[in-house]
């Protein structure tokens, strides 16, 4: 499997796709052309989140109205129970999320 290749056609909808079985640890492919979050919906995730943006843009906001833009390259360490949602994706070119849930964020 190559991250970077796009089914020829993306539905409506964000793809998720899960590249290893969920141990304790999820590794996943997602795949945004201009989704984002519902209005009023926050993300509130009982694992830590580590995300990775490899194609696109987009912007990820923070229940405290912190806001972070992404370009290609870009990663976030999200701990869990922050919440958070994603306010922006790019349509041209579609974003390619390459996404790591699990116990990651150091007790620092």
């Amino acid at each position: 499997m190559n991250l970077f290749s796009l089914p020829a056609e993306l539905p409506d909808e964000e793809v998720f796709e899960p590249l290893t079985d969920d141990n304790g640890i999820l590794i996943e492919r997602i795949i945004s052309k201009g989704q984002v979050s519902p209005d009023g919906f926050w993300y509130d995730q009982e694992r830590d989140e580590w995300v990775v943006l490899l194609q696109g843009r987009a912007e990820i906001r923070y229940l405290d109205d912190r806001r972070v833009l992404l370009k290609p390259g870009d990663w976030l360490l999200i701990p869990a129970r922050e919440k958070h949602r994603v306010e922006s994706t790019s349509q041209d070119p579609p974003c390619i999320w390459l996404a790591v849930h699990g116990k990651i964020a150091s007790s620092k």
